[in-house]
């Protein structure tokens, strides 16, 4: 009997085991090798055969256990079947060529299609075998992980229904213009901050960023206090709000109260691209979408460097070059204000915006499509179409208008401001009159509303009360009204003139 048990163990343990990405219902990369990885017992000779393939792949796993081969996929399409022989065989079913991208980011990109607009109707109708799925688990860790909870899915009402809504929509998008099979790998988090994303070594990395570890190390030595004073100030917060709604006295705007973020943490720095980045990593994929920023927007200064240094920490850790990098910029949110004012949200927005400085990276501007009691938006239709749309022009090449207008450069005349965009699309128009939004100041730095005009590709701005402008703002607000557009229909991103110290300038951890 022991001899049968000692046998059955080496026997277990001399199994090829795979990372749970690579399965029955994926989709390959086409275009390029992709890697097929997984774990062997050392020196154990590994081979990967594929239907489309009349040559096959060796490989022995190394010292540790690892082993991994490149494979060149076939033509677009399948189903193809896949098998990978060590001292066991695995036979991988229902294989697809095509393209593949990324789904990260906080609450928005995790919203899921059951919640959006005509929700049942959308559910119902998402019945596209070639479009496949993949959630990876929630998972927060401190060391590197290798592999994660998920499986690929076809794509129909069941699958569909619980998906990220931006990821399905994005991805039906591209399988109705590109008529070739789509894999969507949704990897998100509500409320995560984009630390939460990056490596340690990225994190430690830039001086600017290493307040973020300082303060979450801080927090966790001091968690138990930490805990004990916000359950207090909670229970007096809860206790004043009860007793000034009995007694029928309004409610005054109270200070928020934050829980600490303790160890294992999904806010904690580092966590989620240890425990669902890096499993992934490095399969096959054409680009990332990336819907996020909310949590980062008392810090949106910071955030600036902070997202370039994401998308260079993800793109190193592939190691597939600068591929496409796709992210929404924050909608409309909040109540509108009447006048001119500053705000936390539009600086992330403007953080967001000169991220486009990087190479290869596109930003769907979703300005117009918010809600103001709702930092969840159900019109996820649009945010997936727009960011599509930058994929089908910049990295499918197609001619389609991608962008709408983006600011350029300022010239003052007298008492005018004239401002000049590129991405017109056929022309600037203001959905409404008048042209809605903008606001000037002289270099009092006090702003007011102003008059707007569209003139060709330009805008005029000017006010009666500014006699010499120094800048010009456009929905530069939480929530602000305005209607600039091109006639491709799309929105035109807020942005300002000025390089004036913002209200986040400051904000660190």
């Amino acid at each position: 009997m022991l001899v049968i048990i000692f046998v059955l163990s080496a026997v277990v343990s001399a199994d090829v085991r795979l990372p749970s990405v690579i399965g029955d219902n994926m989709v390959l990369q086409e275009g390029k090798s992709v890697p097929i990885w997984g774990w062997a017992d050392p020196c154990e000779k590994v081979t990967v055969k594929a239907s489309w393939a009349s040559v096959k792949w060796e490989t022995e796993a190394g010292q540790d256990g690892n082993w991994m081969v490149r494979i060149k996929p076939g033509k677009v399409g399948g189903p193809y079947e896949m098998t990978i022989d060590g001292n066991n065989t695995l036979s991988l079913k229902n294989v697809l060529i095509g393209e593949v991208w990324v789904c990260s980011g906080q609450s928005n990109m995790e919203f899921m299609l059951n919640q959006t607009t005509n929700a049942a109707q959308e559910v119902n109708e998402a019945n596209y075998p070639q479009i496949r799925f993949f959630t990876v688990g929630k998972k927060v860790s401190y060391e590197p992980m290798k592999n994660c909870q998920g499986r690929w899915q076809e794509c129909n009402s069941k699958s569909a229904s619980g998906f990220s809504a931006v990821g399905y929509f994005f991805g039906r998008d591209l399988y109705k213009q590109l008529n070739i099979p789509v894999g969507l790998i949704n990897a998100s988090w509500g409320g995560t901050p984009a630390e939460s994303w990056m490596s340690k070594e990225y994190l430690e990395s830039d001086a600017n960023f290493k307040p973020i570890l300082q303060h979450f190390d801080e927090t966790c030595a001091n968690f138990p206090q930490l805990l004990k004073n916000y359950q207090a100030a909670k229970k007096e917060r809860d206790e004043t709000m009860s007793r000034l709604k009995a007694e029928g006295k309004p409610i005054p705007p109270m200070q928020e109260i934050y829980e600490p973020i303790g160890k294992g943490h999904p806010y904690s720095p580092t966590g989620l691209y240890n425990g669902m980045i890096l499993p992934i990593v490095p399969y096959g994929i054409r680009g990332a979408i990336w819907y996020q920023g909310e949590t980062n927007a008392w810090r949106a200064y910071q955030y600036r460097t902070l997202l370039p240094a994401m998308i260079k920490n993800w793109r190193d850790a592939w190691g597939e070059g600068n591929f496409p990098f796709l992210y929404v910029q924050l909608p409309n949110w909040r109540a509108v204000k009447p006048e001119p004012s500053e705000s936390d949200w539009a600086e992330l927005r403007e953080a967001q915006l000169m991220t486009l400085a990087v190479q290869n990276t596109g930003m769907a501007v979703i300005i117009d499509i918010g809600e103001a009691n709702n930092i969840h938006p159900k019109n996820k239709q649009d945010v997936g179409k727009r960011l599509a749309l930058w994929a089908l022009a910049k990295t499918y090449g197609k001619d389609v208008v991608y962008s709408g207008p983006l600011y350029k450069y300022m010239q003052i005349e007298g008492n005018k401001a004239i401002l000049h965009f590129d991405h017109v699309g056929g022309g600037l128009v203001a959905r409404g009159e008048p042209l809605k939004g903008f606001a000037i100041a002289g270099e009092d730095k006090k702003f007011v509303w102003a008059d707007a005009k569209i003139a060709g590709d330009t805008v005029v701005v000017f006010s009666d009360k500014v006699a010499e402008p120094a800048a010009v703002r456009y929905a530069w607000a939480d929530n602000p009204v305005c209607n600039l557009y091109n006639k491709a229909g799309l929105p035109a991103t807020p942005f300002r003139t000025d390089t004036w110290p913002g209200i986040t300038d400051t904000h660190r951890w």
